[in-house]
């Protein structure tokens, strides 16, 4: 009889243990769905891509924000110089020159990286193919990548120690003659410039 009553005891046991983990287990399952729907609603405010229609079916417009000029390394002469928009945060420098869909042969990016280190990039959701120049403190130019392929996440990387990019339209540097050893000088366009 004593041994019944240790059998049932042990069953009455397992049984209440079983109801307790049932909720929790449901409990974990409802947390880990919610976790998972939170991250697909806010994916694109991670990633720091545009969530918009608009920017799908008409593009982002380019903004000017100062110009950029290129100068020969020996002879310190003015290669070219371009209108830019500058990307100078988390954000901008994340979105950089996705969902373009043209640019100008005068018009360009400036990143500002916030330390020179080895930089890379790439060209996910970038429909235009580019030529990404990398430069290092002291604004000269370290390495080039020519004719990017648009829509690649494969990495562009700056090989040396880089803290500015400047991305212009495919084949620019080859019909300037821009070079490593080159160097660039920019300014912005203050508030007052642009009105």
């Amino acid at each position: 009889m004593t041994k019944v009553n240790r059998s049932t005891n042990r069953k009455g046991l397992k049984s209440k243990k079983t109801r307790k983990r049932k909720p929790a287990r449901l409990t974990l399952f409802l947390l880990g769905f919610a976790i998972i729907i939170t991250l697909f609603i806010i994916k694109p405010f991670i990633l720091n891509e545009p969530n918009n229609q608009q920017y799908k079916s008409e593009g982002i417009k380019f903004k000017k924000e100062g110009q950029l000029s290129f100068y020969r390394q020996h002879t310190n002469e003015i290669i070219s110089t371009i209108d830019i928009e500058i990307a100078e945060d988390d954000y901008e420098r994340a979105l950089g020159l996705m969902h373009r869909y043209s640019m100008g042969n005068n018009q360009g990016m400036l990143f500002i990286m916030d330390r020179e280190e080895q930089q890379s990039f790439w060209m996910k959701n970038t429909y235009i193919s580019l030529d990404i120049i990398f430069l290092d403190k002291n604004y000269e130019i370290v390495s080039i990548h020519k004719y990017t392929q648009p829509l690649s996440e494969q990495q562009v990387p700056s090989i040396k120690k880089a803290k500015y990019i400047v991305e212009v339209i495919e084949g620019f540097c080859d019909k300037v003659k821009i070079k490593e050893g080159d160097y660039i000088r920019y300014n912005r366009i203050t508030t007052q410039n642009k009105q």
